[in-house]
């Protein structure tokens, strides 16, 4: 049997289609929730202890650092959000073709970019 496989594959050089991207960050983003989520909920816990609590979350959040990690959960939230939109639009049966999947992803991603910076804007 002759075995025709690469040997090695140099991801490095290989140039994936949108499609992959698309698919790629939205995982990425989704690890990225998980991470934000354990951020929120101290936020969240520390801020009803009480007063002092409140008040110290509040001060955090008028600097530079946590309006960063805010705004980066935020916009992985948005990502997320828009490219599973596009999957159930799939399970459905619409844009399942090649054309279909790039040009989905291409809508995804200008949305982001739209939103995470009206996002910023808010935050800031």
């Amino acid at each position: 049997m002759k075995d025709n496989r690469p040997v090695n594959l140099d991801i490095g050089t290989m140039r994936l289609p949108i499609t992959a991207w698309a698919s790629i960050t939205h995982r990425a983003s989704g690890v990225l929730l998980f991470a934000g989520v354990a951020v929120l909920l101290w936020m969240l816990d520390t801020s009803l202890s009480g007063p002092e609590g409140f008040a110290a979350v509040r001060e955090c959040l008028d600097s530079f650092i946590a309006k960063l990690v805010v705004w980066v959960i935020v916009a992985g939230l948005i990502y997320h959000s828009l490219a599973g939109i596009k999957h159930l639009v799939m399970d459905f049966g619409i844009g399942e073709t090649m054309a279909g999947g790039v040009l989905g992803a291409r809508i995804v991603i200008v949305l982001s970019v739209v939103l995470i910076l009206l996002a910023g804007a808010w935050i800031w």
